[in-house]
């Protein structure tokens, strides 16, 4: 049908328009983010780029979702505007029969949005976990950084120096703060380099002190040295026992239904069902007087968008906090949100009007 193919065209244009706008401002955002874990250290400085794009995939079904909500909203609101709806209306089709065409377009991404919420979300940030807890877990001697204090992988240390050569293998004022054996120690020096014994690293200090006491403070001692051998090594990335269930796959969710799992669960089957609903609710907001402008619905759009997501954070937290189970959530904010937007859609599709609702109830003054 000529009607379907340019409301699929108008459709296409406007979705494709939104999402280079919104994953641009996504990715700028999220480069900022991750600069800034990077200086906090948080983050390799080399790495930036793919944990940008582990975030930014990750954040695509909620972006995806809106572009989709706002292509229809912009397209039916343009129509209502510049009369065409009445046009369709004058042809004997009412609203609901917009719901094949606008679904024929929009189950890619509805299909889309599901795969990533499912599976790519998930893999995207058991990726950035694993780049985090990988630098987070790199030897002593990679973390030492002149002018910045650096805790050890173990966190028994914090070392510190001053200044160090090209090679970054000496320095110049040592600084290291230990806990260790229950004693604390604290070493300086003039100078340090590291010496390698086979597969060991040793940091040789020179020309230093080293105060050491018990935690108790009952025993102190401060001794002077020429030069001191310190041993460091590097951190063991060992498996993870309590990864964050949103590292989780989908059906390690299922298979072990926590609290937390089915928080997580609960979020991820959430941007899919949103997205279900989101194209009906967008059929609902899209009518629109052509003499006030479409501003009021793209606000009120935006609003309800907003809205139902702070929903689903909501929703997760009760889960995982015990407060709502997992079926009664799904099916009072999915479930519900669908049936009020059907009736929505009926109520404009049938003209529905209060007073015909209410046949029932005689006028004053009216006789049997």
């Amino acid at each position: 049908m000529l009607f379907h193919s340019s409301l699929r065209k108008e459709l296409a244009r406007s979705f494709g328009a939104t999402l280079v706008v919104l994953v641009t401002i996504v990715m700028t955002m999220t480069l900022i983010r991750t600069l800034g874990q990077a200086n906090r250290g948080s983050v390799n400085p080399q790495e930036v780029m793919m944990v940008m794009g582990y975030t930014v995939l990750g954040y695509l079904p909620p972006i995806l979702t809106l572009c989709l909500f706002v292509a229809i909203v912009g397209t039916l609101s343009r129509m209502y505007t510049d009369s065409e709806m009445v046009i369709w209306f004058s042809a004997g089709r009412g609203l609901s029969s917009l719901v094949r065409p606008l679904f024929g377009f929009a189950w890619p991404v509805l299909a889309g949005v599901a795969v990533l919420a499912l599976v790519i979300w998930p893999w995207a940030n058991q990726q950035t976990q694993e780049l985090k807890d990988r630098y987070g877990s790199r030897g002593d001697l990679e973390r030492v950084a002149p002018g910045q204090f650096q805790e050890s992988a173990s966190g028994t240390r914090v070392f510190f120096l001053d200044k160090d050569t090209p090679d970054n293998k000496s320095g110049k004022n040592i600084f290291i703060s230990a806990v260790e054996h229950g004693k604390q120690s604290i070493t300086t020096a003039r100078t340090g380099r590291v010496v390698t014994e086979g597969d060991a690293q040793f940091l040789l200090l020179s020309n230093g002190q080293r105060l050491e006491n018990t935690l108790d403070g009952r025993q102190l001692k401060v001794s002077v040295f020429d030069e001191l051998g310190n041993r460091v090594g590097s951190g063991d990335l060992g498996p993870q026992d309590d990864a964050p269930a949103k590292t989780l796959s989908t059906y390690a969710l299922m298979a072990d239904p926590t609290r937390l799992n089915l928080g997580e669960l609960a979020w991820r089957l959430g941007l899919a069902l949103a997205a279900f609903n989101f194209v009906v609710i967008a059929i609902t907001v899209s009518s629109v007087n052509p003499r006030a402008g479409r501003s009021g619905n793209l606000v009120f759009a935006l609003f309800a968008f907003i809205v139902y997501y702070n929903l689903l954070n909501l929703g997760q937290s009760w889960i995982s906090g015990g407060r709502t189970s997992f079926a009664v959530f799904m099916v009072a904010l999915h479930g519900g949100t669908m049936l009020v937007a059907a009736t929505w859609l009926g109520k404009q599709h049938n003209n529905w009007s209060l007073p015909r609702l209410r046949l029932g109830r005689r006028a004053p003054g009216a006789t049997a």
